[in-house]
C-alpha cells in the first residue's frame, strides 16, 4: 500500500481486442461514457483528476497518479482480458486500482482478483466512503449501496469535452430498465426497477452542454421510455434549445404518436433500438415477447415519419438460429432500409441470467479468460460449429456493410434524410463500420 497518497485519480476506459489480438482504436467516439465526469463532479476539488478513453487514446502507465479507476463496460470476459491487463500493470507499479461498471457490478469477484476494490451498482452512495477510506489507509474489498434517488452536481464535463468525441456529450435522464431481457446485463442490474433524475438538473446539464459549443448530445439512458410522461415533459424544454440528440429506446415508443411528434421537434434524430431478432420463438426464448417482428416493418415505418431514423440492433447465434434464418434475418434488415443495422453474434454476458441458463446447459465453453483470446465469446451454438457462427456473422456484416447496400439505405429511401448534416452523419457512421468490418473488428459501440 502507497505510504502517501497524492491525491491524484486517473480513470480509465479500457478498450479491446480485435480477433487478431491487436487493441481495438477509432478516430472519434461517439458515444462517450458519462460516468468519470460525473465521479469528478463528485470529487472534493482538491483531487486531481485525469480521464483516458483508450478507445481513442492511449493509457499513459507513467502517470504519477495514485489512484487509478477502471471502468469495466465490456460485456464479455475475453473483452475484460484488457482491463485485466491494465490492472496488473498499475499494481506492479504500487498503484491503488478501483473497479466499477457493468462487468465489475456482475461478477466482482473476478474483477478484485486484479483491483484493490470493486464497486457494485451505482457509484453515487459509496464514492465519498471510497475516498474516505483510501486517505484513512482502510480500503474495503467491496463498496455496494443502490441509489433511491438519482441527483448529483453538473459533471465535469471539460475533463472530456476536448478529446476527440463526435461531437456529442453524454447526459442522463434516469438510471435502470423496466424490461427484463434475459441477456440484458442492465436488466439483470436492475431487475425492474428504473430511477429518474430531476428534470431542472436534466436541461443543466443540457444547458452546459450549448455553452461549450456543443450542438449535439447523446441521453445515455439504456431505455429512455419508461416514464413517458416525464420524457414528455424532459422534451419540451430540450426543444427551446434547438439541439440535436440521440439515444436508446424500446420499439414501444412507435405506439405513442403524441410522444414521438415531441421527440422530432426536440430534435431527436435517431433511436438505437433491439429489434434481437425475427423469430418470436427466440424472442420468447430471451424474455423479449414484448417485441412482435410481424409489426418491425410497420412501427419502423411509424417512427421513420416523424423524421426520426431508426439504429436497429440484431444478434445471430440463439438456440434456434440456422444458416437459413440468419440469411432471412439479414434480408429483412436490409429490405427494411433500416439506416445504420448493427449486428452481433450473441455472446452470453457472465452474471446474467441467460448466462447462467447456457452454463446450467454445458453449453458455455471453459476458458482461461486472463489468457482467451476468442473475441466472439465461449458459447458454444446449437445448430452449428463455432466457427460456422464465427463465419456466419462475417458474412452477414459484409453483406450489410457492402456498397450496394450502404447506397440503397442512404441515397434510396421512402423517407429521406431531413438535412445535410444528418445525412452524412449516417454516411460517415456506416462508411466507418464498413472500414471495420473489412479490418474484421466487431461492430461495438465507438
Amino acid at each position: 500500500m502507497i505510504k502517501s497518497i497524492n491525491k491524484k485519480i486517473f480513470f480509465i476506459q479500457p478498450t479491446i481486442y480485435d480477433e487478431h489480438g491487436n487493441l481495438i482504436k477509432t478516430n472519434k467516439l461517439y458515444g462517450p461514457s458519462l460516468t468519470f465526469s460525473l465521479l469528478a463532479a463528485l470529487t472534493p476539488s482538491e483531487w486531481e483528476i485525469n480521464v483516458c478513453f483508450e478507445f481513442i487514446e492511449d493509457v499513459f502507465f507513467d502517470t504519477d497518479a495514485d489512484i487509478i479507476g477502471l471502468s469495466i463496460m465490456a460485456f464479455n470476459m475475453d473483452d475484460v482480458r484488457r482491463s485485466f491487463e491494465i490492472a496488473s500493470e498499475f499494481k506492479k507499479r504500487g498503484k491503488i486500482v478501483l473497479a466499477g461498471g457493468i462487468m465489475a457490478s456482475l461478477i466482482p469477484e473476478e474483477i478484485k482478483k486484479y483491483c484493490d476494490s470493486v464497486i457494485i451498482g451505482d457509484a453515487e452512495e459509496v464514492w465519498k466512503d471510497v475516498l474516505i477510506d483510501i486517505e484513512k489507509r482502510e480500503l474495503k474489498p467491496y463498496y455496494k449501496k443502490d441509489i433511491k434517488f438519482l441527483t448529483y452536481p453538473l459533471p465535469r464535463y471539460d475533463l472530456i469535452a476536448n478529446k476527440k468525441l463526435g461531437g456529442y456529450l453524454p447526459v442522463e435522464i434516469g438510471r435502470g430498465c423496466c424490461n427484463f431481457c434475459s441477456f440484458c446485463s442492465i436488466s439483470c442490474l436492475y431487475r425492474g426497477k428504473y430511477v429518474k433524475r430531476e428534470r431542472d438538473e436534466v436541461i443543466r446539464d443540457i444547458k452546459h452542454i450549448k455553452s461549450l459549443g456543443f450542438k449535439k448530445f447523446i441521453f445515455v439512458d439504456s431505455n429512455i421510455f419508461p416514464d413517458q410522461e416525464y420524457l414528455e415533459k424532459i422534451l419540451i424544454e430540450v426543444k427551446k434549445l434547438k439541439m440535436s440528440w440521440y439515444s436508446q429506446c424500446s420499439l414501444q415508443i412507435a405506439y405513442n404518436d403524441k410522444l414521438l411528434k415531441i421527440m422530432a421537434e426536440s430534435g431527436c434524430i435517431g433511436l438505437s433500438i433491439g429489434l434481437e431478432n425475427i423469430n418470436k420463438e427466440i424472442l420468447k426464448d430471451i424474455d423479449k415477447s414484448c417485441n412482435n417482428p410481424d409489426d418491425y416493418i410497420s412501427l419502423i415505418d411509424k417512427i421513420r415519419n416523424y423524421g426520426i431514423e431508426v439504429v436497429a440492433t440484431i444478434m445471430l447465434g440463439h438456440d434456434r438460429d440456422t444458416q437459413e434464418t440468419s440469411k432471412k434475418m439479414v434480408e429483412f434488415i436490409i429490405n427494411s432500409n433500416i439506416i445504420f443495422p448493427k449486428i452481433s453474434s450473441i455472446i452470453p454476458t457472465p452474471g446474467t441470467d441467460f448466462y447462467k441458463k447456457m452454463l446450467e446447459n454445458n453449453r458455455i465453453q471453459k476458458l482461461d479468460y486472463y489468457s482467451s483470446k476468442k473475441p466472439m465469446g465461449n458459447l458454444i451454438p446449437k445448430n452449428m460449429t463455432q466457427q460456422e457462427l464465427i463465419e456466419l456473422y462475417w458474412k452477414s456484416c459484409n453483406e450489410l456493410y457492402s456498397i450496394k447496400n450502404i447506397i440503397r439505405r442512404i441515397f434510396f429511401r421512402k423517407h429521406p434524410l431531413k438535412n445535410f448534416d444528418r445525412f452524412l452523419f449516417f454516411l460517415s457512421l456506416n462508411l466507418i463500420y464498413r472500414h471495420k468490418i473489412k479490418k474484421r473488428i466487431r461492430l461495438t459501440d465507438f
